[in-house]
């Protein structure tokens, strides 16, 4: 009996040092070998209008302080990676200027030169921020860099998730921004929900939007939409959150309307 007991629980040990290994994963992966350029103005956030081709907007701001980049197809994923949060590093040993130590970036905006499998096109914000103190220019003058990339959560901190409807929309084409998505960062899916006309009660039933481009979702209608509208969004790791009646009956183009939700 005990020969049999003891037998479970190095079974059990086994299980939970898999679980650890898997939970450690999901709070950062493993380093990975990519290349980095950089592109805009030295001390910016990439483009001139501190936007990018995920529709994010003021990314020289919190929370992204120009610490963006644009991600080749592996890394931007035809949109579906706008939000990704990763650590970045470059070592000594490729280049004099690097500190090794780590920092924070999201994929904001599309690589579409790659030199690389992976290839990080950093803001020169966060290309400087790698070097060592006071060689940040030196080591932008290197152009392309060895480094190295994993995947980490998101941290919004103080900020719920946003969603902006965007310039164009109308009774008839909703489309709406998402900003903000904590942990994953990346959103897969979003879904809405209208208002019933006649009782003033949610209808229930969700509709998928689809992603017309970026971080960018929409609804085409062949009847007027009827808000207010819930939003329903799902990360890339399967997490899902509501917003219940986000965005309200008098709503307008080109306005945030931010949540009382984030990931946990």
């Amino acid at each position: 009996m005990a020969a049999v007991f003891s037998s479970k629980m190095a079974a059990l040990v086994a299980i939970f040092a898999v679980l650890a290994t898997y939970a450690s994963y999901a709070e950062a992966g493993p380093w990975l070998p990519a290349k980095a350029t950089w592109y805009g103005a030295p001390n910016g956030a990439g483009p001139d209008d501190n936007g990018g081709a995920c529709g994010f907007k003021h990314t020289n701001q919190y929370p992204y302080m120009s610490m963006t980049s644009c991600g080749n197809e592996p890394l931007f994923k035809d949109g579906k990676g706008c939000g990704s949060c990763y650590q970045i590093r470059c070592l000594n040993s490729s280049n004099p200027a690097c500190s090794g130590k780590a920092k924070r970036i999201i994929i904001t905006d599309m690589n579409y030169y790659p030199v690389a499998k992976y290839h990080f096109d950093l803001s020169g914000t966060a290309f400087g921020a790698m070097a060592k103190p006071g060689l940040n220019d030196k080591l932008r003058h290197a152009g392309i860099i060895d480094m190295e990339f994993r995947r980490v959560p998101c941290n919004y901190k103080g900020l719920n998730v946003n969603f902006h409807v965007e310039v164009g929309s109308n009774p008839n084409y909703l489309a709406v921004l998402v900003e903000y998505a904590g942990k994953d960062g990346a959103v897969l899916q979003m879904d809405l929900m209208e208002t019933n006309k006649e009782n003033g009660k949610p209808t229930g039933v969700w509709k998928p939007m689809h992603r017309s481009w970026g971080a960018v979702w929409r609804m085409d209608s062949d009847r007027p939409l009827q808000a207010p509208f819930s939003l329903r969004i799902r990360s890339d790791s399967g997490k899902t959150l509501v917003a219940n009646n986000v965005i309200p009956a008098n709503w307008k183009p080109s306005t945030n309307y931010p949540s009382s939700v984030q990931f946990p």
